[in-house]
Formats: structure tokens, C-alpha cells, sequence
């Protein structure tokens, strides 16, 4: 009896120790409808009374699920976790196309983006637990611009979490990363140069033509106008073989889409001057995608010039774009780093949410 009782008293220890470990739970059933779109969706919610503040996290470029598990590893999730077990709620989606989300990600714009983030918004406000004016944005790189975009659209956004997060033109944006990833690059000083050449001529095409039907052929034009003076200088240059390609119809089917003829037109002044919201900005140094100084100044400069100077900036040294602590810090590096997000950005936004978020 006292070896049954004592078994019984163990197995009573065990299950109290467990509960309180259980910091929060997951619900990943959520679906969300948007219009003729539906949402999938996981919520992580914190155990623990009261109201609470909630976190929808705006995914970057590309489409990703709920995890966002990128490069073999779900940094999404992470933070979720991680936020979750400070109190806060966080909701993940999956994009567009993705897992139980409906609708076609490449017909979709960064507006269109922001708009998804609007409605788990208005889901989170039917939610008993979360308080209606504590709701903001995790966005990750475009989903930065996303955010800003919700933000400046509706006051349902409370404030906004940018990491790695855009808030440059898109012209300018894609000028500023192809150029990283051309001087980052194993390519000869002189591929390079060419490289950078026909990128801007390029991306000056597409923004002049953008609202036209004949973006495609301005683009071919310009591409071959180039191509004539590039092959006749290479000649000169008395090279034997040209290894160098630039990808002419990829880029060009991909220009001529809805998503790039918004994005190249995309104003990020214009847009952020109208959040009136706190906004932290966390940016990795060594990004090669989205640059983290002239980044992190338009951050609080362009919100500045509505009045709004609750911004809060941060660079963190030898950080990736997905918000790894790297050694080469290029692409290809990536899925190499075992670790996800640096733990100096996570303990940033906790402290910072501690002192907006009262």
C-alpha cells in the first residue's frame, strides 16, 4: 500500500511539475477568410489570466508557411515560441498558396500582403483573450513594408516589430541588394561591373514601364540595346571565352508579373510618414538582402516626417538576414548555421515591449 501510495503522491508531482511548465499552448486549426480566400493559421497563446497583447506575423519575399522555415530551419516558429513564453500571443500564417491558405501567391502584391495581416487582426480582436488595443506586426523583410503598409492603412495596428524589415523604395531596394549580392559575389571584378550595368538598366526599365502593356517589350529592347555595346567591348577586352549570363527571360517573365509592377513603384516615404504607432527596428549588419543602416535610417526618418517619433532603431553586428549570427554571411551560408535567431535580437524585443506594450 505505502509503495502504491508513494507511486500515486510521484505520478501527482509529475503532472503538477508538467503543468507548470506549460507556459502556453497552440491552436493550429485557425482558418481565417479573407473575401474568397481562407487563412491557415496557429496561434500561440500564453496560460496565464487576463487580457494579453498579440503579435501577427507578416512573412518576407517569397511564399513560406506558418513556420516559416527557411534555409531548414522554422524561425517563425522560434520567435512564436519564444514570445509565447514572455506572455505574449502570436499568430503565424501561411502565405498565400501555402499549406491550408488558399489563393495564388505570385498574383498577390505587398499590399495585397498587408491586407492578409489586417484580417488576422480583425480575427485576433474576436478573440476573448486578446486585448483589442494591445495588437501589432512582426514583419520580416517585405514583410516590413507590409507592416508599414497595414499601419498606415488602419488603427487596429498598435505598433510594429521590423526585423531585417524593408523600408526603402522598391526601385531603390532592388538596386541596393542585387548590387550586395554582385560585390559579394565569386565573380571577376570586370563580370561585375557588367552585371550591375544591365541590373540598373534594367530596373530603370521596369519602373518607367510599369504601368505599361509594353513592359515586356521595352524590356527585351533594352536587354538587347546592351547586349550590341557589351559584346563588341568584350571583344576588345581579348578574353578568349564570355562566361558571363545575365537571365533575361526568367527576370523578364518575373518583371512583368502583378507583384514586381508593384513593388519597383513602391514609395516607402509616402507610406511610413502616416504610421503614428511605436515601431522597433532590428536590422543584422552583414544582410545582404535588405541593408541594414540606410534601412534602420528610413525607419525613423521616414516615420519622423508624419510627427512620429516613438521609433526605436538596432544593429546587430554579424547578423544574416534571417537574423543568424554568420561568418561569410551570404545566402549560400545559410542553411549551413545550425542555430536560428540570434538570442540578442529576441531578448531585444522583449525588453523593448516591456516599456511601449504597458
Amino acid at each position: 500500500m505505502k509503495k502504491l501510495l508513494s507511486s500515486v503522491f510521484s505520478l501527482v508531482l509529475l503532472s503538477a511539475f508538467a503543468f507548470a511548465q506549460q507556459t502556453f499552448k497552440v491552436d493550429s486549426t485557425i482558418i481565417i477568410k479573407n473575401d474568397s480566400l481562407q487563412i491557415g493559421a496557429s496561434l500561440y497563446m500564453p496560460v496565464k489570466s487576463g487580457k494579453v497583447t498579440a503579435m501577427v506575423m507578416v512573412s518576407g519575399t517569397n511564399p513560406q508557411d506558418r513556420n516559416g522555415m527557411m534555409a531548414g530551419y522554422p524561425f517563425f516558429k522560434q520567435i512564436a515560441t519564444f514570445l509565447a513564453t514572455k506572455g505574449y500571443a502570436v499568430l503565424l500564417m501561411d502565405d498565400r498558396g501555402v499549406g491550408k491558405s488558399t489563393g495564388n501567391y505570385p498574383y498577390a502584391t505587398t499590399e495585397d500582403f498587408a491586407n492578409d495581416a489586417l484580417v488576422a487582426i480583425k480575427y485576433l480582436r474576436t478573440q476573448f483573450q486578446i486585448n483589442q488595443d494591445k495588437i501589432g506586426l512582426i514583419g520580416h523583410s517585405e514583410g516590413g513594408a507590409a507592416s508599414a503598409i497595414a499601419a498606415a492603412k488602419s488603427s487596429d495596428v498598435k505598433f510594429i516589430i521590423s526585423l531585417a524589415g524593408l523600408a526603402t523604395n522598391g526601385f531603390e531596394s532592388l538596386i541596393q541588394q542585387n548590387e550586395d549580392l554582385v560585390n559579394h559575389s565569386q565573380l571577376s571584378q570586370a563580370d561585375k561591373n557588367r552585371s550591375n550595368q544591365i541590373n540598373r538598366l534594367m530596373f530603370e526599365t521596369a519602373l518607367k514601364y510599369a504601368d505599361s502593356v509594353n513592359m515586356r517589350a521595352k524590356l527585351d529592347e533594352t536587354y538587347l540595346e546592351w547586349k550590341k555595346v557589351d559584346d563588341s567591348l568584350f571583344k576588345l577586352s581579348g578574353v578568349q571565352w564570355d562566361h558571363f549570363r545575365f537571365p533575361i527571360y526568367s527576370y523578364v517573365n518575373h518583371a512583368v508579373g502583378k507583384w514586381y509592377r508593384y513593388f519597383v513603384k513602391y514609395d516607402a516615404q509616402v507610406v511610413m510618414k502616416q504610421i503614428k504607432v511605436p515601431v522597433l527596428a532590428i536590422n543584422g549588419d552583414k544582410d545582404l538582402m535588405v541593408a541594414g543602416v540606410p534601412n534602420l535610417a528610413n525607419w525613423k526618418n521616414y516615420i519622423a516626417v508624419g510627427g512620429n517619433k516613438k521609433v526605436t532603431t538596432k544593429l546587430i553586428p554579424s547578423v544574416n538576414h534571417l537574423l543568424q549570427k554568420c561568418e561569410s554571411c551570404k545566402p549560400d551560408e545559410y542553411a549551413k548555421i545550425k542555430t536560428g535567431v540570434d538570442g540578442e535580437v529576441l531578448t531585444t524585443m522583449a525588453s523593448w515591449l516591456i516599456t511601449v506594450i504597458k
